[in-house]
Formats: structure tokens, sequence, C-alpha cells
């Protein structure tokens, strides 16, 4: 018995076929997108063929995928979908899943009535529209009817596997979109506000170079290729410090994880780019206020030997937020790693760092 038979034989009724369908996802962005999947699907899958069919939609958050790279039997052993009351499962995880180099964005048993989707696969960009295609097509595929928006399954090509079927990402920068959904599962803009400790230290730093005339004469005379590298360097500086000081570098213990290990640090270069760059612009406004209203021009203007505009204070502040993040730098010691891994990485991105870190000391 096929499963959309197996629906209609235990849910058909005076009311018409009724379909229940579970979305459990990882805490964080998944929860999210399942939450506004679930308000959205349930019209959208009334299709006019199955006028009759009435679908209901519950979200459970639940992080159950124990590794990245398990099996999908193992996760479908582990979430055990047979158990629950709701016909259809769907697992929104946003841990990235691969087939040796190939993203895959899905893994459906119609059997078993369950799908796995990885957020992190679909990419960085239209991550809602793309995770509710790809939710879409597993549903369909489970319940063995034509899919609901024409060319998905052109979109994210399929092959067999043991339990089911599996998607990949859209050909094309294929490593690309990966990389890009698992930053954004990152959310590295948060960096800014899970630091505090950085901040603070940082814009003390750019308070205090303000007040020394020393710094004003350095803007003036520098020019902008000076002052772009001083940039680079305070930035580069950051994150530097804080890859190495809070143990978020990766080592690969096998040549099997090698691949593995440059993926994820390669996502953690990318976020703290992203939260850096982020925190530069923040302090930057923030120290650019902070100058116009404590230095009077007419003090300015006398230790330069020239009249000042606006653009000599967006030039202080240049130098001065260089300045700036070089302390904040400095002032990341004072964080503990689980501050900077909660500012930097996403809830499942964490756990597997802890679980890691755990192996090691065991280990060693």
């Amino acid at each position: 018995m096929s499963a959309n038979e197996h629906l209609q034989g235990s849910r058909s009724g005076a009311g018409g076929e009724q379909v229940s369908v579970l979305l459990i996802a990882d805490p964080g962005e998944p929860a999210a997108l399942a939450e506004r999947i679930a308000e959205y699907l349930p019209e959208r899958l009334r299709s006019s063929a199955r006028v009759e069919r009435r679908w209901t939609m519950c979200v459970r958050n639940e992080p159950y995928l124990p590794d990245e790279q398990a099996e999908f039997a193992e996760v479908i052993d582990t979430v055990d979908p047979s158990s629950e009351h709701e016909d259809i499962v769907v697992y929104l995880t946003d841990l990235p899943r691969r087939d040796d180099t190939l993203p895959v964005v899905a893994d459906v048993s119609a059997d078993h009535k369950f799908a796995l989707v990885s957020v992190a696969g679909v990419g960085g960009f239209g991550i809602e529209r793309r995770v509710r295609t790809v939710t879409e097509l597993a549903i369909t595929h489970i319940l063995g009817e034509p899919e609901l928006t024409p060319g998905a399954a052109r979109q994210f090509p399929s092959t067999q596997i043991e339990d089911g079927i599996r998607y990949f990402a859209p050909s094309g920068l294929r490593r690309l979109r990966l990389l890009s959904g698992m930053v954004r599962a990152n959310r590295p803009w948060r960096l800014v506000t899970g630091l505090s400790k950085v901040l603070v230290g940082a814009f003390a730093t750019g308070a205090i170079a303000l007040a020394t005339n020393t710094i004003w004469l350095f803007a003036d005379t520098m020019g902008p290729w000076r002052m772009s590298a001083v940039t680079v360097l305070s930035i580069m500086a950051m994150i530097l410090w804080l890859i190495l000081d809070h143990e978020l570098w990766e080592r690969p213990k096998s040549p099997e994880e090698r691949d593995r290990s440059v993926l994820y640090n390669t996502a953690t270069v990318v976020t703290l780019t992203v939260g850096v760059v982020v925190l530069h612009v923040a302090l930057f406004c923030l120290l650019l206020a902070t100058a116009s209203l404590t230095l009077p021009p007419e003090l300015l203007s006398r230790v330069l030997g020239h009249g000042v505009s606006f653009s000599d204070y967006l030039t202080l502040t240049w130098l001065l937020t260089s300045i700036a993040t070089i302390g904040g730098a400095l002032g990341s010691g004072l964080e503990d790693d689980a501050a900077v891994r909660e500012a930097a990485y996403g809830v499942r991105q964490r756990q597997r760092m802890e679980k890691m870190s755990e192996a090691s000391n065991e280990t060693g």
C-alpha cells in the first residue's frame, strides 16, 4: 500500500480526507522558518484536484540530528516518525549535509512518510521560498502526487538512495550556496550585541584616542591608502584574535575530515568577517557622534592649521574606528569561550563544537 493510499484509507470521512503534518525544527532559524511554513503551506497544498482534502500542521522545536553526516536511516531511527500521531513528519535542520562534495537539500522516504530538509543546503538568500519549495516537493513525493511548483524537481536534482530519494542543491555554485547557507545560519550580525565586552573595550579605546591631538594630525596626513590599510589590518587582527584566543579553528584528525574542516573553517572566517565589519560600522557611527559632540571645530582647526569641515570629522573617525577595532580585539580576550561561540554560531553549530571539544578532552 502506498503512502497516499494509506492516508486515504485512514483519514477520509464525511468531512473529506484529512492529512496532518508535523514540522520538527532545530532551534533558531529553522524553528522560525517552520512556524511561517506551517501558516502558509495548508492553503498552498489544497490543490484544485483535491479540494476535499483538509490539512493540519503543527511545529515542534527539538534537535534530533546527531551529526551532519549521519546516514538517513540513522536519522529515521532517531526521529522515529512512525511513533508520531501525524501522517507526515518533516524535519528542518540548519546543519549542512553532503553526499561526497554535493550539498544535499533533502532526503525523503515515502515508506516512512518522513523528510529531512537541510536549511543550510538551500543557500543564504531566498531561504524561506526555497525551503518552502523543498518541503512541498518532499510532501508531494510522499503522497505520490505531482509537484506544486512547476520545475521544482528540475531545480533540485535527485537520485535514489537506499531509504528513498535525495535532492541536491541547484547546479552551479553549489559549494558557495552551502557556504552562504552555513554563514546565514550563524547569523553573524549578532556579533555586535553578543560581544558586549568587545564593543565596550573598542569604544573606550576610540574615545581615549579621540582626546589625543596626535591622532588628529595622523588622520589629517595619512591619506586614503594608508587609512584603508590600517582598516583592513585592524579587522584582520580582530578576526585572528577571536579565532586563536577562543579556539574556533578546527583541526582535522584524519584525511577524511580535512574537506569538512575546510568548509567549517571557511564558514567561521566569513561569519567573523561579516560580524566584525558590522561591528566596525557600528563603532564608526558611535565615534562619529562622539567626535561631533565633544570636539569643537575651532580646537580641531587650531591643531590642524586649516579650516575644518564635516569631511575632516569623517576622516578622523575613520582612523579612530580602526584604532578602536584593535582595542576591541584585545577586549575580546575578556570574553569567555562560551560567549564568543554563542555570538558567532547558531545553536546546532555550537552543540557540534561542544561535542568535538568533549571528544578531544576525552582522547587527550
